[in-house]
């Protein structure tokens, strides 16, 4: 239903309710049946495809290489104290006497490991896509596309994160646009397909309130849209006025490095979370395309992870991808927790990593700043 304005010689239209509003995803009958992509949805969420089963036997794990010292080094005293002193000295409220006129009284190490699994996987997952026509190849049903995982990707070096996008062959082919129903051009949304607008400086009413004629819109009340500049349309945003789509199939390559770490609880009384920030010195390495559970490891409970852990990688990533190599390794991180002594009580800080990071959750000589 359309009304009119009448304003003196000039008639203007109202702008109507728009019936036009343009579907706002492809519909489904848009993108054909294509074999072996019968799962393929618009916009992703078709989910990961499962890897063929392969056509050979895969490698078995190996026992990885022996190691036999386990042992951490204790520091020294002067490292300690070094690293102490930096710690005072990076924060600005601490004050460097108990590191100066301290003394040392006893320094315990603790043999502190972390086992790391890694698990590098090659996932695929597919999904239509559109672009605006412009005279592009259309090779849709010349021949039967390849499969999902017999398109060739190069993968990056083994356990960094990367991802890739081909076009699958002979999928592309060219539909009507959608939005815009093959037309290039949709109503605007401004005005609502009529081209103009009510004047915002008299209200519609044509004339100012003193009871002249508005000079904006010279009296008619209304005003062109400055969005459509006075079409009443605009060019379709999703073919971008060509009228035409290009449809095809994407496939997404997506190359994943999955990490758990587990480090064994020590009871020098260092929160376990310090460690997730430092390194420590690497005793075992071992990358194969599947590995084999650590063995002969002096604490059963890197055992009982390494056990667990690589069966649940190999379970929950052989079903959704294609596990391309994994890794494990341990490190020793060295803590050692030292006891000083400072105006007649004692004191303890930590100092933990090959970074010698230190911890000392009371410090016995701090103040409060100010920041002006």
């Amino acid at each position: 239903m359309m009304s009119f304005v009448n304003f003196g010689e000039q008639t203007m239209f109202a702008p109507p309710v728009s019936d036009f509003q343009g579907p706002s995803a492809p519909p489904a009958s848009m993108f054909d049946s294509v074999p072996g992509y019968e799962g393929t949805v618009a916009g992703g969420g078709g989910g990961y495809l499962p890897p063929p089963m392969p056509s050979y036997p895969a490698p078995q794990p190996q026992p990885g290489p022996a190691q036999s010292n386990w042992n951490i080094p204790s520091i020294t005293e002067d490292t300690a104290r070094e690293a102490f002193s930096q710690y005072a000295s990076s924060k600005c409220c601490y004050s460097s006497a108990p590191v100066k006129d301290g003394v040392i009284t006893n320094m315990e190490a603790f043999n502190t490991y972390r086992y790391r699994l890694e698990t590098f996987i090659e996932s695929r997952t597919t999904e239509w896509c559109q672009q605006p026509y412009n005279g592009q190849p259309v090779d849709a049903y010349t021949q039967s596309p390849p499969g999902p995982w017999d398109i060739h990707a190069k993968a990056p070096t083994f356990f960094q994160d990367d991802k890739q996008v081909i076009k699958v062959p002979n999928t592309s082919s060219v539909k009507n646009c959608h939005t815009c129903l093959g037309m290039g051009r949709t109503p605007c949304k401004e005005c609502a397909g009529v081209g103009n607008k009510i004047c915002w400086v008299c209200n519609g009413a044509g004339n100012r309130s003193s009871g002249d004629r508005c000079h904006h819109c010279q009296g008619r009340g209304r005003v062109n849209c400055s969005y459509c500049n006075g079409q009443g349309s605009r060019e379709c945003e999703t073919c971008k006025g060509k009228r035409q789509l290009l449809v095809f199939i994407n496939l997404k390559v997506i190359w994943t490095n999955n990490l758990d770490d587990y480090i064994v609880e020590q009871s020098s009384g260092l929160h376990v979370v310090n460690l997730s920030k430092v390194s420590g010195q690497e005793m075992f390495r071992d990358a194969q395309y599947m590995v084999y559970p650590v063995m002969g490891f002096p604490d059963p409970n890197v055992v009982r992870a390494a056990e667990r852990l690589v069966r649940e990688h190999q379970a929950k990533f052989s079903q959704t991808s294609r596990i391309l190599q994994q890794r494990q390794t341990i490190e020793l991180i060295p803590i050692t927790k030292v006891i000083y002594n400072w105006k007649g009580d004692s004191h303890i800080y930590f100092v933990y990593g090959n970074e010698f990071k230190v911890s000392a959750d009371n410090y016995p000589a701090t103040c409060c700043c100010t920041v002006m």
